[in-house]
């Protein structure tokens, strides 16, 4: 069964118990060279502190899908990240419209060096839409914890502020893309990269949580 059908049941349990059905995350597999696998430590580690901190029931290990699978509707949380190139398919483009207009969502985590091929791809998917940069007051930053600032900044390249930016589709948001954050980084394993301390990774994680409780409720 598609969870779109039960994503209002989703959101009355989220709101009255805080205890969800066993379901699961995504890693979006893409074409053209990038480097899709990226962070293979990071939803795991979001599963488990969303699951012990927000009471979330998520399948420990997250699921693999490609773009243009039917498969992709079977889950509400879909993540992208990579460092390179990004080519999708007009059947893919037809498949991921659907599934984001159809209730999906997709977190599109820039892991240095993607911006320039998904701002492209996305165009293809939603031509009538422009990412959007969400202000620090949006209520993503203001979940079940508190970002006054907005979107952290968890890793270091260029010197340059986090920047979240999102697609919203007939006011609904489908997706949010994190750029100069590395977001996923910090959802890693403690010492995968030793310049980002403990607390940057708590700091990560929580913000992963607001996500996932934002997606779940809005």
């Amino acid at each position: 069964m598609r969870f779109k059908v039960f994503l209002p049941l989703f959101i009355i349990l989220f709101h009255c118990s805080f205890i969800l059905p066993t379901y699961k995350m995504a890693k979006l597999k893409y074409s053209g060279g990038g480097d899709w696998y990226a962070n293979r430590t990071a939803l795991p580690n979001l599963i488990d502190f969303c699951n012990k901190n927000l009471k979330t029931n998520f399948v420990a290990q997250e699921a693999i899908v490609d773009v243009g699978s039917p498969e992709l509707f079977n889950y509400p949380f879909v993540y992208m990240t990579g460092h390179g190139n990004v080519v999708f398919s007009v059947a893919e483009v037809a498949n991921l419209r659907k599934y984001l207009t159809g209730g999906g969502f997709l977190h599109i985590d820039d892991n240095y060096g993607l911006d320039k091929f998904i701002r492209v791809e996305m165009k293809k998917v939603f031509p009538e839409l422009t990412f959007e940069e969400l202000p620090p007051g949006h209520q993503l930053y203001n979940q079940k914890y508190k970002f006054p600032n907005g979107l952290p900044k968890i890793h270091e390249h260029d010197g340059k502020p986090a920047r979240g930016y999102a697609l919203i589709w007939q006011g609904r948001m489908v997706c949010y893309y994190t750029f100069e954050c590395d977001l996923g980084n910090g959802w890693e394993d403690y010492g995968t990269y030793p310049e980002d301390t403990q607390e940057k990774r708590m700091t990560a994680l929580k913000m992963g949580a607001n996500l996932i409780q934002y997606v779940l409720t809005q």
